[in-house]
């Protein structure tokens, strides 16, 4: 049944491939399917039974293994829904191959989340890039392939270090099969080959998420990707390296973790500070987007390098509401854009007046993304700083409260120059979203809710092995 939420979206792309390049709606509605399948599937799948087939022997085991639990079943829950979202609304040309890009990345995505084998989860990190690299050379709103190819090279050198420390554990450990087992079984390793295991691992890790200096790929990838991939690739691919750090860093490398976490502090209130500031500057409104991530992703890594549990429980918590509210601005901005032809907030003005259904759906995920109590925003990050503050890093979490306060600021910007104010003269007026519209907002909308109103069953989806290596290690504090 696990195997089947991997191998399913594939081999579903291929056939999206095979209907005719007429068949638009029911592309369209095919890939949406397929989407909300895989998330019913998914939903009733959770604490299944492990799946694993050895398929390497030398110079390590490795095994073909995967199973739906922890922060993992969140992701895919949240992967799921916000693809058949997207796909819901997707407005693009040439749909048939889109939705195939969509499914093959929405495959490859979920084999990371579900993956227990370190080489598996490797396979997975770089197989995921090429949907998203072939679709920014197809349908780049800049209708060039720089952007691609930086976002590549980018993240292929991430792929390169991650691949090589897995070789590296898996000759150490004799094994790959290792995510989600307790560390305390495993044999101890040489401090300094973990840590340079640990540097392969984070340097990866670091790219996906990104943080600064590494995000320079990020911009303008969100900002040339047709809105509905954006929407996927901003709320769950992002979450790649957070995710590894939780069931990898944390679980199995403890030690090299604790060592690297004033880097890391730095890092994350780097990118925290500068991806606000950023954000208050664009113009474009996917760019605004684009940096508050940064921001957003920065306070998520200080949770996770508190070795809090509650700041940890924070963490996914954040990384899921993030996705919900970064999906939603994605799909709510693309529907301006389709509209409108620009996505230039000093270009727009009053739309609200003409579109109250497309301002209603913009104001809930903006406040949500701005961390309005009641909303996931805010259960996510009241959780990382309690766990911070609780950690003893006081001055970091006042540091960080001062970029969550811009969010207010660049979020409120983008709402009132887009649908308040006087109306545009030279600006096209068009019919407020359609029904189908709604109904692919709706979902994403409920889920804001539903998790600012109950955290706690995301909250408690930590792995065990994570938690006992970060009880372990607030004791080596």
């Amino acid at each position: 049944m696990i195997a089947a939420l991997v191998l399913g979206p594939i081999l579903a792309g291929f056939v999206a491939f095979a209907l005719p390049r007429s068949a638009e709606v029911q592309a369209r509605f095919f890939g949406a399917v397929v989407s909300f399948l895989a998330f019913a599937v998914a939903a009733i799948s959770y604490g299944a039974p492990d799946e694993a087939h050895v398929w390497l022997q030398r110079p390590f085991t490795a095994s073909f293994h995967v199973a739906l639990n922890g922060p993992g079943f969140w992701l895919v829950l949240l992967l799921t829904l916000s693809t058949g979202c997207a796909l819901m609304a997707a407005r693009v040309p040439r749909p048939r191959d889109f939705v195939a890009q969509m499914l093959l990345l929405l495959g490859a995505m979920t084999g990371l989340f579900v993956a227990r084998d370190l080489l598996l989860f490797a396979l997975f990190w770089d197989l995921m890039l090429i949907p998203v690299f072939l679709t920014l050379i197809a349908w780049s709103a800049a209708k060039t392939s720089t952007t691609a190819w930086r976002y590549l090279i980018y993240n292929l050198a991430g792929g390169l270090a991650l691949l090589l420390a897995t070789a590296a554990y898996g000759i150490a450990q004799g094994s790959t099969d290792v995510i989600g087992v307790p560390a305390a079984t495993l044999a101890p390793m040489s401090p300094v080959w973990a840590l340079w295991i640990f540097a392969g691992f984070g340097f990866a890790f670091l790219i996906k998420t990104p943080v600064w200096p590494l995000h320079t790929w990020m911009p303008d990838t969100y900002a040339d990707l047709p809105a509905p991939m954006a929407a996927v690739v901003g709320a769950v691919q992002s979450k790649a390296g957070l995710y590894g750090f939780i069931v990898i860093g944390v679980a199995l490398l403890p030690a090299p973790m604790h060592l690297a976490t004033p880097l890391m502090f730095a890092l994350g209130l780097i990118s925290l500070v500068y991806g606000a500031l950023s954000a208050l500057v664009q113009d474009d409104a996917k760019r605004v987007v684009a940096y508050s991530s940064l921001s957003h992703l920065g306070l998520i890594v200080l949770g996770i390098f508190s070795f809090d549990p509650i700041a940890l429980g924070g963490a996914v918590v954040y990384m899921i509401a993030h996705g919900l509210f970064s999906a939603g601005l994605f799909l709510t901005l693309g529907e301006v854009e389709s509209r409108e032809d620009t996505r230039s907030i000093s270009r727009l003005g009053g739309l609200g007046a003409r579109n109250p259904r497309l301002a209603g759906g913009l104001t809930i995920v903006s406040l949500a993304a701005l961390g309005l109590p009641g909303l996931c925003g805010f259960a996510g990050e009241i959780l990382i700083l309690t766990g911070v503050y609780r950690a003893g890093y006081v001055w970091q979490t006042i540091v960080a409260l001062v970029p969550i306060v811009l969010a207010a600021a660049y979020l409120l910007r983008v709402f009132q120059g887009i649908m308040q104010g006087p109306e545009v003269a030279d600006v096209p007026q068009r019919e407020d979203m359609t029904p189908l519209e709604i109904a692919a907002l709706a979902p994403l909308v409920v889920a804001i809710v539903l998790l600012g109103v109950d955290p706690g069953p995301v909250a408690a989806a930590r792995a065990a092995s994570s938690l006992t290596a970060a009880a372990a290690h607030v004791a080596l504090k």
